[in-house]
């Protein structure tokens, strides 16, 4: 008797390893598919991504443009298209430089402004705690709830009473109307890492509030001043609409309302069309790669402290 029972405890005490090393297979197996799936959705997402401006770059070296091929590869690819876009050979690009320093220009007015409207407000709310300071982050946020292409028409009418049509600055006033609200978000919810004792500390040694603004809040503010400013240029550099309505000469016009005009020809260049755009992707996309260290802590301090 006293052997049968020795004999069930042994066979016990040995089903508890197998047990458990069955439940780290399975846990082990669940992972596996969890990993599998997650790395084929993210493949399936690349490629999504990715043929458009694979398109982009074979119809830009077709010698032709033909946007109908169905090869994979151009058969004879060149570098032709890219050389017209350079040198504005084509009659549609007789004015891309100018137009491309116009872009740059409304970029780099947007991202001024907005990084100043926005950083003085956040400071004014935030840090001199000026009374109802809430009200007027939440109202700048509110203009959000209405469409951008609801208000051309008012801004356009607005710019006309003005005389600012056909104005790079009418462009660079609407970009930062609509970046603004965000970098004023942005900056409060970064705002908050900063210790508040340290505008005390600068006062105390007779600090003004601008001095306190320009050599403590500012320097520390950087990594948010460059998610804030990267995104302030994008939106600036890919809009379309305001451009359109508030730019009509080719010598103001920028490089997206000058892209549109390939459309009205009767016989598009494709080629030339998606080499200009190439061209005109290259400085954001460098600008981007070079902060976004930067820009990837500012946007996630700004959602922590949130």
């Amino acid at each position: 008797m006293t052997v049968a029972v020795d004999d069930a405890t042994a066979v016990a005490m040995a089903a508890v390893p197998t047990s458990a090393a069955r439940a780290r297979s399975a846990r082990r197996r669940l992972r596996w598919w969890k990993e599998a799936g997650a790395l084929g959705v993210a493949v399936l997402v690349l490629i999504w991504t990715l043929v458009p401006v694979y398109n982009i770059f074979m119809v830009a070296l077709e010698s032709k443009g033909d946007v109908f091929t169905d090869t994979i590869w151009p058969a004879k690819p060149s570098v032709d298209s890219f050389w017209i876009v350079i040198t504005q050979g084509y009659w549609y690009l007789e004015h891309f430089w100018h137009q491309f320093a116009n872009s740059v220009y409304i970029g780099v007015g947007t991202v001024f402004f907005t990084l100043a409207i926005g950083s003085l407000a956040s400071f004014a709310i935030g840090r001199m705690r000026i009374r109802y300071g809430w009200v007027l982050s939440n109202a700048a946020l509110l203009t959000y709830v209405i469409p951008a292409s609801f208000l051309a028409i008012p801004f356009y009418r607005i710019m006309q009473i003005y005389g600012l049509t056909n104005n790079l600055w009418s462009v660079i006033a609407a970009e930062v109307t609509f970046a603004t609200p965000y970098a004023i978000f942005i900056f409060q919810q970064y705002g908050t890492s900063i210790p508040i004792e340290l505008d005390e500390a600068a006062r105390i040694d007779g600090a003004s509030p601008f001095q306190v603004y320009w050599k403590i809040y500012l320097p520390l503010m950087a990594p948010a001043l460059v998610a804030v400013g990267t995104y302030a240029l994008l939106l600036a550099w890919n809009e379309y609409l305001y451009q359109f309505l508030l730019l009509s000469s080719k010598q103001s016009m920028s490089v997206p309302v000058a892209l549109a005009q390939f459309l009205n020809s009767d016989e598009a260049p494709w080629n030339y069309m998606m080499a200009t755009a190439i061209v005109y992707a290259i400085p954001p996309v460098a600008i981007y790669y070079v902060f976004r260290r930067r820009m990837s802590a500012g946007l996630t301090m700004g959602g922590v402290k949130g």
